[in-house]
């Protein structure tokens, strides 16, 4: 049943995303809609666990009333308890299905306008984590649901209006947040941005990575544990690589940096929306490189999808940061891929895992590139395997990338294993995509290291040397496909009876012209 209510949620949220976004850019309005399902999701959850703390007195969450004595009691203890359960408050009149009710009334006597109340409402949900615990997890988290934008329409009466309809239309959906043992919802938003990013063009890769790129990641990391103390992820997106994690195994920690304001609200939104409690998920908003936000800690596993040859300081004051210090070298100011591998090699735990995704050119460049990739090899001998992605499998470019694996204590210590996956994917509309057994297919082959014809090759450090480090998939994984032997003899033949038609028909032409009497062209 859940995968059925599933497939309908997700049909039911996107065609309200269609029919209502109008003229706005696919990314501009994700942020209103997922917002939107976001509020209703808290709504729904503050409204169930009130009526269970009000369960045992008779009582029902909607029906108390504030300016009553006793009921102002009641809300109060019912406060304080979803404070520390659930981290935020909603008051019975601020809940999703009142306003949506409100918005959409007929009656003369009774204003529908519900801008200024709806806006009061999501300043007040964060408001109520002043203080607490949750602040930080809460703090802005609808900052950038601007009611008041032009965007949403010309005028007042226009920008209500929608906002209305979109809320009248997602109260009509039944989220089953009762539901406990299936996490529908949550697999509905990952599928809602899923969409959005496919249509957000280059600008998808800010905030999501595939999901089949996000599942290779996510089992490398956990193979053989049924559950790891913390997952870190240094350019965290909208949290969907992060939450990945926690579908192959059991996760105690979330950690998460992400640059963009925008998506680091989005990534808190969807850690909260999968009922990660508040307390399991630390996720901040900075420049990872620049500005660390985890220095101290160190990770179990760690899974990221950094910006390919993103742009960074390479300032020489971080020739003495302890991320960067050992290596001599940083990473060019164009080309921060190695920047982003250093610090997260300097965050995992010497028992921990890490899968990386960067661009194929950080396989063979040289320079400062090649020296760090030397140093991880030779000298820290971190590198566990090189793993060849199919070109144009994400969202807004179509380079050729590769997941790299490192680990801190390596079982296999004297050889490095490259599998070449490029060319195994199928292809959906104008994009690449990795099925169920392409992703199997590279998982267990990463397992078995062993050789596998034209697809896999255990590479000795030794011969990695001799490549002069240059880690370039080719060098080690022969997948020349040896053409059919050439008959001399007959291929002689034939050019010999080519020649002969060739004569017969230059006479034959040669006849025309005297005919015609023309010049032959020959």
């Amino acid at each position: 049943m859940s995968e059925d209510h599933k497939k309908q949620l997700e049909t039911q949220l996107w065609n309200i995303a269609n029919e209502l976004r109008g003229k706005m850019d696919a990314d501009e309005f994700r942020d209103y809609i997922l917002g939107f399902i976001f509020f209703k999701y808290l709504s729904e959850k503050m409204h169930i666990y009130a009526d269970e703390v009000l369960k045992d007195d008779g009582l029902q969450f909607v029906d108390l009333n504030p300016d009553d004595a006793t009921d102002a009691e009641y809300l109060d203890a019912v406060r304080e308890e979803a404070l520390g359960k659930l981290g935020y408050f909603l008051m019975p009149n601020e809940l999703f299905s009142e306003i949506a009710k409100r918005g959409n009334k007929k009656a003369v006597d009774q204003s529908n306008f519900i801008i200024e109340d709806l806006t009061a409402i999501l300043n007040n949900i964060e408001q109520s984590t002043m203080g607490t615990d949750s602040e930080d997890d809460f703090g802005n988290l609808f900052e950038d649901l601007d009611l008041n934008s032009t965007k949403l329409g010309k005028t007042v009466d226009a920008r209500n209006s929608l906002i209305a309809k979109v809320l009248a239309h997602l109260d009509k959906i039944d989220f089953k947040l009762q539901d406990t043992e299936s996490d529908v919802l949550g697999d509905a938003y990952e599928y809602l941005i899923a969409q959005f990013a496919s249509g957000a063009g280059k600008k998808a890769g800010e905030f999501y990575t595939p999901q089949q790129v996000s599942k290779v990641l996510a089992k490398l990391v956990t193979l053989g544990k049924d559950k790891i103390k913390s997952v870190y992820d240094p350019t965290c997106g909208s949290s969907s690589l992060l939450l990945r994690v926690a579908k192959e195994t059991n996760v105690a920690q979330f950690f998460g940096q992400e640059l963009n304001r925008t998506t680091y609200n989005l990534a808190r939104m969807n850690m909260i929306l999968h009922d990660v409690h508040y307390k399991r998920f630390d996720i901040r908003q900075e420049d990872t490189l620049e500005k660390p936000q985890h220095f101290d800690q160190k990770f179990e596993a760690i899974v990221a999808n950094p910006p390919f040859s993103a742009n960074w300081s390479a300032n020489d004051l971080f020739l003495g940061d302890e991320r960067f210090s050992h290596y001599g070298k940083l990473a060019p100011k164009s080309k921060a891929d190695y920047a982003f591998v250093q610090h997260m090699l300097y965050h995992l735990d010497e028992q921990g895992t890490m899968a990386v995704v960067l661009p194929h050119g950080a396989l063979f460049r040289g320079a400062a590139e090649g020296h760090i990739r030397e140093f991880i090899i030779k000298e820290k001998n971190e590198l566990d395997a090189v793993i060849g992605l199919p070109a144009n499998i994400f969202y807004g470019t179509s380079i050729p990338t590769c997941i790299m694996v490192f680990k801190k204590c390596r079982p296999n210590d004297q050889d490095i294993l490259f599998i070449d996956a490029s060319q195994e994917f199928e292809k959906v509309k104008t994009q690449n995509y990795l099925t169920e057994e392409h992703v199997n297919k590279i998982i267990n082959t990463y397992q078995t290291r062993e050789n596998v014809d034209k697809y896999a090759y255990v590479a000795s450090l030794k011969e990695v040397e001799e490549n002069d480090y240059n880690l370039n998939i080719p060098r080690y994984v022969d997948t020349f496909e040896e053409e059919e032997p050439v008959d001399l003899e007959a291929v002689s033949q034939e050019l010999k009876q080519l020649n002969q038609d060739i004569t017969e028909v230059d006479k034959e032409i040669e006849g025309y012209c005297q005919e015609l009497n023309l010049n032959t062209p020959f």
